[in-house]
């Protein structure tokens, strides 16, 4: 596949399909929905692509050689400036073992999420036009390597995000559209700042020789490429590094979200629609841990060994607080995202490990809770179509009147409770052992397994509330699973459970990339020694 340009293909074919879609007449719905479909279709096809041609053994990380399907061209060149010189931007793109679970799961979750979109009939053509641009804003981010390209795309998903909230959501989606608008472009001043103060700090070498300032993400790993003076420099003895570090892991923690930016996050949920809720917990979380693995730590790794504590901590906090928060919900939404909150807090706490079990548990959590979360959201929109409610009071007896239906809700429960033989229970175990071995997060990360209690606390009793005991009469007449509902549910299930039982399918594909990343940004820290505390 040399020289075939696949990363800008499986990047704007939504975009083709949303033109498609915006000269197609309003009325034509059934049309406008499966050019959408085609169009995720597509994609995820060019997902599966890519994969079976990606390379295991290749690093990644801060080396271009070893990026495969890499894209590179100039896109913007203006000359004239002072003091500036030439400015130039390069379409960068490329993928290694930490990009690659993510374009993946992007396809995937996109294409699920079309599927659930069909019942969509509120101004479907705006609907559909918007949800294939967020597709593309998504699927940029995890395959750009140029910083400037980077936030184009994380800018770009921002606009159909809000849109979708607060036309297509619940009775007070303006107010939920408008936090989440808010604290993501907060984020978003922040990275650039941080952007345009390491654009003027570093430099990359031309093949005539000649030096320019760069946002090459890769350049922008390595040291030599920085002036003494740049106001970036770690050879700068006023530099404002530390303060870049906050500020650009503060963009990245609202997005995750991180404690204590995560109040936008359950008002957005409850108050989109269950397509966009899947996307959100599905794919837009992992995008903040993503950024942190792919800029914050390798640009940054003096900083990131210095503040790997409390980037633990914050984990923890995440996982216990989100875990306590969600077991007080009464509404089936709210606690699926607390639930992120919490799961999401496991992320943390295995990147903070900066070992290889750590970030592989870190990172194969990114896709498993995609899948998971992905599923439990789903299913609450199955019950809500129903029952026009989410109350988990309002139920009861469920599993005498719609047995498959609960047969999935039993799946993904345990799944997010990490039960052995499904795939949370793999990733969270990874995050464990990588963290357990730090001596520094030990005590944190041993309260972070009360997480593991307090999960399956609220799952179980949510299950039991609404699914077990007598059946409520006025939900008699409810219907199990329709087809479209299986295509949706079916294939997580199948993925959950093999990812459970052969997590290496997964694991292969990053370990390489990972060991890269954590021997640039420290030398084996972590590792557990003859002397480990219980030897």
């Amino acid at each position: 596949m040399e020289g075939f340009p696949i990363l800008t293909l499986i990047t704007f074919v939504p975009v083709l399909g949303m033109l498609i879609i915006l000269l197609l007449p309003g009325e034509q719905k059934q049309t406008i929905k499966i050019t959408s479909l085609a169009a995720t279709g597509v994609q995820l096809v060019l997902a599966v692509i890519l994969l079976a041609g990606y390379n295991y053994n290749a690093g990644g990380v801060f080396q271009q050689g070893s990026f495969q399907f890499i894209e590179k061209a100039r896109w913007i060149e203006i000359e004239g400036f002072d003091w500036l010189g030439t400015l130039k931007v390069d379409y960068f793109m490329g993928i290694d073992g930490i990009s690659m679970p993510m374009v993946l799961l992007t396809a995937l979750i996109s294409f699920i999420a079309c599927i659930s979109s069909w019942n969509i009939n509120k101004s479907p053509k705006g609907y559909f036009a918007l949800f294939l641009l967020l597709d593309t804003g998504m699927m940029g981010v995890f395959v750009s390597l140029d910083f400037f390209l980077f936030y184009i795309f994380w800018e770009l998903m921002l606009l159909p995000m809000y849109f979708l909230i607060g036309i297509w959501g619940g009775p007070r989606k303006e107010y939920a559209a408008i936090k989440f608008f808010i604290y993501t472009l907060l984020g978003s001043v922040f990275m650039l700042l941080v952007m345009i103060g390491l654009y003027f700090s570093a430099s990359e070498t031309l093949a005539d020789g000649s030096q320019v300032f760069t946002f090459n993400l890769l350049a922008l790993m390595d040291k030599a490429n920085y002036t003494a003076d740049g106001i970036l420099s770690p050879f700068n003895p006023d530099n404002l590094r530390f303060i870049a570090y906050i500020a650009l892991f503060a963009g990245f923690a609202i997005k995750i979200p991180m404690f204590p930016f995560h109040t936008w996050l359950p008002d957005a949920h409850v108050e989109a629609p269950t397509p966009i809720s899947v996307i959100l917990a599905g794919v837009l979380l992992k995008m903040g841990t993503y950024g942190i693995l792919r800029i914050s730590f390798p640009i940054f790794p003096e900083i990131t060994k210095d503040l790997a504590w409390y980037i633990a901590l914050f984990g923890m906090v995440n996982i216990i607080y989100g875990a306590f928060v969600a077991l007080a919900q009464k509404d089936f939404k709210k606690l699926i995202a607390y639930s992120s909150v919490s799961h999401m807090g496991y992320v943390l706490l295995g990147m903070a490990s900066l070992t290889t079990a750590g970030i592989n548990g870190a990172i194969f959590q990114m896709f498993n809770h995609g899948t998971i979360t992905a599923m439990l959201f789903l299913i609450v929109g199955v019950i809500y179509d129903r029952a026009h409610t989410r109350g988990i009071n309002d139920f009861g007896g469920l599993a005498s009147q719609m047995p498959i239906y609960t047969g999935f809700v039993t799946v993904a429960f345990f799944a997010a409770i990490g039960l052995p033989s499904m795939s949370g229970f793999i990733s969270e175990a990874l995050v464990f052992i990588g963290a357990f071995g730090v001596e520094e997060i030990r005590v944190l990360t041993i309260i972070s397994t009360l997480g593991i209690l307090l999960g399956a606390a609220y799952m179980l009793w949510t299950l039991q509330r609404i699914f077990f005991g007598n059946l409520n009469e006025k939900w008699s007449g409810l219907k199990d699973l329709t087809a479209r509902e299986y295509v949706m549910l079916v294939p997580l299930t199948i993925i959950i459970i093999f990812l459970g039982v052969y997590p290496s399918a997964m694991l292969d594909i990053m370990n390489t990339s990972v060991n890269t990343l954590v021997d640039f940004v420290t030398i084996k820290v972590g590792n557990i020694s003859v002397s480990g505390l219980l030897n």
